[in-house]
C-alpha cells in the first residue's frame, strides 16, 4: 500500500486498485498529449470518443456480452433504474419482484408506481437472512419481467443461482457484484450497475440492456429514462459522466491485466474463506446470513452486544481500517471486500478481529 493510505471497507463509494489510481495521478493534468485533464475534455472530441468506445468494447470483452445487448452510460445510480426499469419494461402492467434486502424492497416501492407488481418471493421476515430457492418463487409467466438485486451489501447475502423464469426477462442490480465473477449475460433482460463499488467512482451507471426490450417506454416517458434514447445515441444525448466512465476503463484495463474475472472470483473466494472461516471459528463473533447464501463481497457479523460493535468500528479506524460499521438500518460490522481489497487487507482485518475478541471476552 501506498504511504498513509488505510485500508477501506466501505460499501461504497469503496477503494480502487492502487494502480488506477496511481495512473489517473499521472494522467491528471495532461491526459495523453492532449495538454488538460478528461475532466476539461469535450464529451464530443476525438480524445474522449477513443476513451468511451475502448472502454466499452473492454466491458464487453470482460463479460463476454453478446451482441445483441446495448452498453449504456448513465447517471442517477441504481436508484433511477428503480424507475427506469418499469416505464421501459411494463407493457402487460405486470412485473414480479424477489425481496433479498434493502434496495430490492426500495426498487419494489418504486416500481408499484408504475403498474401491478408482485412479491414473488420474500425474506424480510427472517431479516433478509437468506436467498429463496427456485421451488420458493411465486413467478408469474404473464409477467414484464422478474425482478432481483444479485448481491445485497447491507444484509451480506448474494444469488448463487439464477432462477428459471420460463423465458419472462430477469432485470438484476449487479451493482455490488458486478465484475467479482464471470456471468452469464444471455440470461438476464437487463443488468444495471453503479459503479461506486466494483467498477469505479461514483457518478455513473452501467447498463446491459437486450435490444428486445428497447423501445417499449410509455409515451409520457422522460427523455433520459428512455434506455432508447441511450441507445440510438451511443449514451451521448447528453453530457455523461465522463471523468467516471475513464475511471472504469482503468478498472477494467486492471482487471484485464490482472488475467479477467476469472482470476478476480478465485482471489475473491479466498479472500472471503479467509474471513469467513474465522468467523465460524469464532464464539466471540456470529455472522447474519445463511452460510449458503453468503455473499462474497460484503461479509456482516456481531459481537456479543451494541456496546462492543461500537468499540469495534471505532477501535478499528484508529488501527487503519475504515468503514467497518454496519449500515444504520441494521448496525453490528459490515467489512466490503471487493475486487479492490488486497488480500492484505483482510489479513489485517483477521488479526485486528483476533485482538479484539481476546481484549473483550
Amino acid at each position: 500500500m501506498a504511504e498513509n493510505r488505510i485500508f477501506n471497507f466501505s460499501a461504497g463509494p469503496s477503494m480502487l486498485p492502487l494502480e488506477v489510481l496511481q495512473k489517473a495521478q499521472s494522467q491528471m493534468l495532461n491526459y495523453e498529449g492532449s495538454g488538460m485533464s478528461v475532466m476539461e475534455m469535450s464529451h464530443r472530441s476525438k480524445a474522449y470518443d477513443e476513451i468511451i468506445t475502448t472502454t466499452q468494447a473492454r466491458l464487453r470483452r470482460i463479460l463476454n456480452i453478446p451482441d445483441n445487448y446495448k452498453v449504456l452510460f448513465m447517471q442517477g445510480g441504481g436508484t433511477m433504474q428503480f424507475s427506469m426499469v418499469p416505464l421501459n419494461l411494463l407493457q402487460k402492467g405486470k412485473a414480479d419482484y424477489i425481496l433479498t434486502g434493502y434496495f430490492a424492497e426500495k426498487a419494489y416501492k418504486e416500481a408499484c408506481k408504475f403498474g401491478d407488481i408482485k412479491v414473488a418471493a420474500s425474506s424480510k421476515e427472517q431479516d433478509f437472512t437468506f436467498i429463496p430457492k427456485q421451488e420458493d418463487l411465486n413467478l408469474d409467466p404473464e409477467a414484464d419481467y422478474v425482478y432481483l438485486c444479485a448481491n445485497n451489501t447491507i444484509y451480506g447475502t448474494e444469488w448463487q443461482y439464477v432462477p428459471e423464469t420460463n423465458g419472462v426477462p430477469i432485470v438484476a442490480d449487479m451493482s455490488s457484484d458486478i465484475l467479482s465473477k464471470p456471468i452469464d449475460v444471455s440470461k438476464f433482460g437487463i443488468i444495471f450497475a453503479g459503479a461506486q463499488k466494483n467498477m469505479g467512482c461514483a457518478g455513473l451507471t452501467v447498463g446491459i440492456v437486450r435490444e428486445d426490450l428497447l423501445g417499449n417506454a410509455k409515451e409520457n416517458t422522460p427523455v433520459l429514462l428512455d434506455y432508447k434514447t441511450l441507445a440510438d445515441k451511443d449514451s451521448m444525448y447528453n453530457t455523461p459522466p465522463t471523468y467516471a466512465i475513464y475511471i472504469l476503463g482503468l478498472v477494467l484495463e486492471w482487471i484485464e491485466n490482472m488475467g479477467g474475472v476469472e482470476v478476480m472470483q478465485e482471489k475473491n473466494k479466498k479472500k472471503a474463506a479467509m474471513l469467513y472461516d474465522y468467523l465460524d471459528s469464532s464464539d466471540f463473533y456470529t455472522t447474519t446470513a445463511n452460510k449458503e447464501d453468503r455473499s462474497m463481497m460484503n461479509v456482516t457479523f456481531r459481537s456479543p452486544n451494541a456496546e462492543l460493535d461500537a468499540k469495534f468500528a471505532k477501535e478499528s479506524a484508529a488501527a487503519g481500517m475504515s468503514n467497518l460499521k454496519g449500515h444504520r438500518a441494521v448496525g453490528g460490522m459490515r467489512a466490503s471486500i471487493y475486487n479492490a481489497m488486497p488480500i492484505e487487507g483482510v489479513e489485517k482485518l483477521i488479526d485486528f478481529m483476533k485482538k479484539f475478541e481476546a481484549e473483550n471476552k
